[in-house]
């Protein structure tokens, strides 16, 4: 078993909304370790004030430094609504310090520090001033396509490359969209718009890369989109890994008015019901030319134009017909071995890799979907634990020793719940290795490279504070 925790306030979650607006698992990242220092971001009030909401940023030394925050007062964040996460990333070859926050479907808000500040964070006060105001294109990339582009995003995700920073988003509505790939290059080198811009030589730009998920009558929901940590077979770029569900549209009046808000409701017409499949790419090249199947041939690349289809063979790791409880958006892990790992729930059948009694088929399960370094899938339901339809979403991370954490939180209770399964068991065995209480149903997140590195567990969530029903954004600090 786990030790408790340490716990260290970041601040007060709004708890006055009607929806919560910290903690959901499509943040990618809320907090990260990079060069000794953990970041991690969120939203909260002024002193002054309930409404509105700002962006707060926080760093600290590990492996104990107290917490800086910096407020950026100069964007007042209005809307409720879930969707409308803050996440930031860090490129590792210009010390950069990127966030993106305020998006359901909205024009692109984005902003980025100087270069340096993640490097050598010591020389840096760390103040608003670092960072440029909010944008609504990104550097490099401001043709009038791109622009149009860029007007239209949701669950925006950073993610590092190399020397290199990924930004990826989704255009579209629920049921109707596509997923998108830009590259911010840590050194000099040419910033190409590859879809109607201009090309020129700029340190600290983006290129836009291409269209790597496309729907038809649905949109792809990545549960998320990492690097393996041995490099690919080229030995210099590391192998990206991407796992998805399809959500089917549903057509509904007005689906097709540029005025339309229905989509915009929390679960809308599109809800996760119509969730279907879960499927899995990869690319040895950095984003650029997509692999699928036992074979791994290519089956998109996005330098000559291509995307990856809903009928692209080979991308469907588990057939799951929709009304089944699959989740969107849950959780992908990737250990040291390049095992995928992702956490999703559907209903038991004699499909599952355990056995299941005749009580259980039917029943929905939290599930460990895994992928062998060798190609082979296997699914598990978890112990320990419920799934339920529509309950908040687990997490997973790898640790140093290439052990597996699962973050689980419970639907209704104010419960969080951690198993392990470890590398000597194959990815088979569930330990429950710690659970508390007093945590208000919230997606949890990990700091996935401070695991990796430090094993050290550090969870991103919201805690009950004090008798009053008030709410805090928390770190939960577990030494494995």
């Amino acid at each position: 078993m786990l030790s408790d925790p340490l716990r260290t306030i970041l601040g007060a979650d709004p708890i006055h909304r009607t929806h919560a607006i910290n903690g959901y698992a499509y943040q990618q990242d809320a907090i990260r370790t990079f060069n000794g220092w953990q970041y991690a971001c969120f939203y909260a009030s002024l002193p002054s004030a309930e409404e509105p909401l700002f962006v707060h940023l926080a760093r600290r030394r590990l492996p104990d430094g107290p917490w800086q925050t910096l407020v950026f007062e100069d964007y007042a964040q209005t809307t409720d609504d879930g969707h409308n996460t803050v996440q930031l990333g860090i490129c590792p070859g210009d010390g950069t310090i990127h966030l993106s926050y305020d998006h359901h479907c909205d024009v692109l808000r984005y902003r980025h520090s100087r270069t340096g500040v993640a490097t050598s964070p010591e020389t840096v006060a760390w103040t608003p001033e670092l960072f440029t105001s909010t944008l609504s294109t990104l550097p490099g990339l401001s043709s009038p396509k791109m622009c149009e582009l860029l007007s239209y995003i949701t669950y925006p995700r950073f993610v590092a490359r190399g020397q290199d920073l990924l930004f990826t988003f989704r255009t579209g509505k629920a049921g109707l969209g596509d997923d998108h790939l830009c590259l911010w290059r840590g050194t000099n080198t040419t910033s190409s718009e590859t879809e109607g811009g201009e090309a020129e030589e700029k340190p600290g730009s983006y290129t836009f890369l291409g269209t790597h998920l496309r729907g038809a009558s649905n949109n792809p929901y990545i549960h998320g989109l990492d690097t393996s940590p041995s490099p690919s077979p080229d030995g210099q770029t590391q192998t990206l890994h991407t796992t998805w569900v399809y959500r089917e549209f549903v057509h509904y009046d007005g689906w097709d008015d540029p005025l339309d808000t229905k989509h915009k409701t929390q679960a809308g017409p599109n809800s996760a019901t119509n969730n279907r499949d879960i499927c899995y790419a990869w690319s040895t090249d950095g984003g650029i030319q997509w692999r699928a199947g036992e074979n791994g041939v290519v089956v998109a690349d996005l330098s000559r134009g291509e995307s990856i289809l809903p009928s692209t063979p080979g991308i469907v790791a588990f057939e799951i017909p929709k009304g089944s409880g699959l989740m969107n958006q849950e959780a992908q892990a990737v250990d040291r071995d390049g095992g995928v790992h992702v956490l999703n729930r559907d209903n038991c059948s004699d499909s599952d890799s355990d056995s299941n009694s005749d009580d259980s088929k039917g029943i929905l399960r939290w599930k460990h979907y895994y992928r062998s370094p060798s190609g082979t899938w296997t699914r598990r339901p978890l112990p320990h634990v419920e799934g339920v339809y529509g309950g908040k979403r687990g997490q997973l991370a790898v640790s140093r020793e290439n052990d597996l954490y699962l973050v689980l939180p419970h639907h209704a209770d104010a419960k969080l719940t951690i198993l392990k399964a470890s590398k000597a068991s194959g990815y088979k065995e569930y330990e429950l290795v710690w659970r508390g209480e007093g945590f208000p149903p919230t997606d949890p997140l990990v700091d996935k490279a401070r695991l990796a590195s430090d094993n050290a567990l550090s969870v991103f969530t919201r805690a009950f504070a004090g008798s009053e029903g008030k709410v805090d954004v928390v770190v939960l600090d577990f030494l494995l």
